[in-house]
């Protein structure tokens, strides 16, 4: 029989013995043993157990399933609002991102387009619709266009990498400012096959607008899996 060590209350010191389990001897998928299993192994009170299992939660370490009982949680991809391409934030973090090209096409800028990317309605644009995956593995879908007009022949490049890379080497216009908001939405169905989540699972949704030299020279709109993908901000005062 274990004891839970450590200073503070015992639920504290049972939930810090369980994230050590599960850096230790666990993966992302493993089941956790039930309540009155560590109820016996750590000699606490189910009370006990609830709450840390509960804290372990709300962390994002565990993942409760109704009917199933507890789950080590998917590890998220933790990044800071900043401007990077996909392939920089995901190398940056040591996973290995690969993109799967959906559909190009050569086609007229919406209005909301077109105002995104301060140009005419119907102004030809390139729209990219892509998967983009962390070592294997969806991570988000992307639809971008970008303007053909300050970026010539943009179709005829290689675009499942770096879209940022060869704006900055093939057309020396590196982004260097924007916009974006964010907004969590469920995954539809035919959005919920592709990044391989069950309908109605959250994401959130990213819609960026990218600058260089204060032109408009990417529009994008990404939806991100909220169990892999989480976003860090840092806040001060006004």
């Amino acid at each position: 029989m274990e004891q839970p060590a450590g200073e503070g209350p015992k639920y504290r010191q049972l939930q810090r013995r369980l994230a050590e389990l599960v850096a230790t001897e666990l993966a992302a998928g493993d089941r956790i043993p039930s309540e009155r299993e560590l109820t016996a192994r750590f000699s606490v009170s189910r009370a006990t157990v609830r709450q840390a299992l509960g804290a372990l939660a709300r962390e994002g370490v565990l993942e409760r399933r109704h009917g199933s009982g507890t789950f080590v949680a998917e590890r998220r991809v933790t990044s800071r609002l900043h401007l990077a391409s996909f392939s920089e934030d995901m190398a940056r973090r040591g996973l290995t991102p690969t993109t799967r090209l959906l559909a190009t096409e050569r086609t007229g800028a919406s209005d909301e387009v077109a105002a995104a990317l301060a140009l005419s309605p119907g102004a030809p644009v390139a729209r990219l619709e892509r998967l983009r995956c962390a070592d294997d593995r969806p991570m988000a879908y992307e639809v971008g266009h970008y303007p053909l007009a300050r970026l010539p022949g943009f179709l005829e490049h290689e675009l499942t990498g770096s879209v940022y890379e060869l704006l900055r080497e093939g057309y020396r216009r590196p982004p260097d400012g924007g916009q974006q908001l964010l907004w969590a939405e469920a995954a539809s169905g035919a959005l919920a096959r592709l990044l391989e989540v069950a309908a109605g699972a959250p994401l959130l949704v990213f819609e960026r607008t990218s600058l260089s030299r204060r032109e408009p020279i990417e529009h994008t709109v990404s939806w991100y899996r909220a169990d892999r993908y989480r976003v860090s901000m840092e806040l001060g005062p006004n």
